[in-house]
């Protein structure tokens, strides 16, 4: 496998990537839609919209809603019932992440994350699950006008931290993260634990997937 001997930064999605929330975001959003009083929608059909900012989930499962004030509502009950749920289901990291982080940060790496979910939601559950030590910057869908997989939570980040594209590797289990690194002009690594497929991530371009997150250190680290 070769190595991207010049990564200085590399940008993380949360959802699938780091956090095992699937089943967080999959139930929440069943009860949305059962409080709404909308068809039923399968899991599956609800976890292939993981990645889209969270208006864009409900634009995709029900395109007859016409009416932006429904897709808004939608979207306040989901984050009511996802905050009530966290209660009760516990997201978790996916295994190795942690020491992963750690053992990159300590090597030098800059470690972002960009995500499609909200600044304070992001913020809540990377201090939560005990990683936000290792984080130097989270961008939210709030962060940002324009969502994955435009460039824009890249090109921000890039700006913020000031990395050039080609110091920079952007990594996510979905299309849409892919094709927001390849859109930005970095390089991208798709990893197959998430909530995307190994066909998906190699039709969006990746130029790295990887199926365990021990493989991920080989990739930035030419020590490995």
């Amino acid at each position: 496998m070769r190595q991207v001997m010049s990564t200085k930064l590399i940008i993380f999605d949360f959802d699938g990537t780091l956090g095992d929330t699937r089943r967080n975001i999959v139930t929440t959003m069943q009860m949305t839609i059962s409080e709404m009083g909308l068809p039923c929608r399968s899991e599956q059909e609800c976890a292939s919209t993981i990645g889209l900012p969270l208006a864009g989930c409900f634009e995709v499962l029900f395109p007859d809603l016409q009416q932006p004030d429904q897709i808004q509502l939608c979207a306040e009950t989901y984050r009511r019932l996802f905050d009530e749920n966290l209660r009760a289901i516990k997201p978790q990291l996916f295994p190795r992440v942690t020491e992963t982080l750690k053992a990159l940060k300590m090597q030098g790496f800059v470690l972002t994350i960009a995500s499609s979910r909200s600044h304070a939601s992001l913020s809540g559950l990377t201090k939560d699950l005990g990683i936000s030590s290792c984080i130097s910057l989270l961008i939210g869908a709030d962060d940002v006008v324009n969502a994955k997989p435009h460039p824009e939570p890249v090109l921000k980040t890039l700006s913020a931290m000031q990395f050039s594209k080609d110091e920079t590797l952007v990594v996510g289990d979905m299309a849409v993260d892919i094709l927001m690194g390849a859109n930005a002009g970095t390089k991208t690594c798709g990893v197959t634990w998430g909530n995307g497929t190994r066909a998906e991530l190699e039709e969006a371009g990746a130029n790295y997937i990887i199926g365990d997150m021990s493989e991920f250190i080989k990739i930035v680290s030419p020590v490995f």
